[in-house]
C-alpha cells in the first residue's frame, strides 16, 4: 500500500480509502465489520463516511454507517489505526429529518459534530468535511445552475469560524471541503485569511472530491 501526506498536516493517508456509504442499508454491521478488518489487513488506514448515510438517505436508517463505525471502534479498541473522516449534510429539502432542516450554522454545526462522534464512539474526528456548500451549485451532477442573487444562505466565514471551534476545542483535528466548485475552493480558502484564529488553523483547509 502506498501512503501520501494529507496537504502539510500531520496526518499520512494510504492512496485508497474505504467507503462506507452502504453500510447499514446494503451491508449489514457484521459485514462492515468484516471490511474494516479486511481494509486494515491490506493497509488501508482511513474510512470515510457522513452523518447522512447510508444511501438512499432516509430517516429511518440516516446514522447507521457511523453507528456500525463506531461499534467496530468500540469493540476492537483501535482507533490509533483508524483516520476517520466524516461529513455534515449540507442544505436540501430531502433531509428535513436531520436537525430540522440542514443548514451550515454554527449551532447546526455543533449539533452535527456531537452527533457524529456519538455514533461513532470516539472522542475526536480526524478530518471533518462539509459534504457540500450551503448555496446552490452544480454538484452531484446536477445541471442547469442558475445564478440566484436573492439567494439566503449561511456566509462561508460563519462556517468556518464554528469549525474553528471544533478544531479549538479538540473535536476535531481537520477540515475539509466536499463537492465544492473552484470557486468555493477560492473562497473558502481567501475566508479563512481574515477570521481571528490561530495561524495553524489557516493551513487546515482541505479539499475532497
Amino acid at each position: 500500500m502506498q501512503y501520501r501526506p494529507l496537504g502539510n498536516t500531520d496526518l499520512t493517508l494510504s492512496a485508497l480509502t474505504l467507503g462506507t456509504m452502504t453500510w447499514g442499508e446494503q451491508n449489514t454491521e457484521k459485514e462492515a465489520h468484516a471490511q474494516i478488518d479486511m481494509a486494515l489487513d491490506a493497509g488501508i488506514n482511513c474510512l470515510d463516511a457522513a452523518e447522512m448515510y447510508p444511501v438512499p438517505p432516509k430517516a429511518d436508517t440516516q446514522g447507521r454507517t457511523e453507528a456500525f463505525i463506531g461499534s467496530w471502534l468500540a469493540n476492537k479498541q483501535q482507533r490509533d489505526r483508524i483516520i476517520l473522516a466524516t461529513k455534515i449534510t449540507g442544505p436540501g429539502d430531502s433531509f428535513h429529518y436531520l436537525r430540522n432542516g440542514t443548514r451550515l450554522n454554527r449551532e447546526q454545526i455543533m449539533a452535527a459534530a456531537d452527533a457524529s462522534l456519538k455514533r461513532l464512539q470516539t472522542d475526536y474526528i480526524d478530518l471533518y468535511q462539509i459534504h457540500w456548500p450551503e448555496r446552490q451549485t452544480n454538484f452531484f451532477g446536477k445541471l442547469g445552475y442558475r445564478h440566484q442573487p436573492d439567494e439566503q444562505v449561511v456566509p462561508i466565514e460563519e462556517t468556518l469560524r464554528a469549525c474553528e471551534e471544533l478544531v479549538s476545542s479538540g473535536k476535531v483535528r481537520h477540515i475539509g471541503i466536499s463537492n465544492e466548485t473552484p470557486w468555493g475552493c477560492m473562497n473558502t480558502c481567501d475566508s479563512a485569511k481574515y477570521i481571528t484564529c490561530p495561524e495553524w488553523f489557516r493551513s487546515r483547509i482541505r479539499t475532497t472530491y
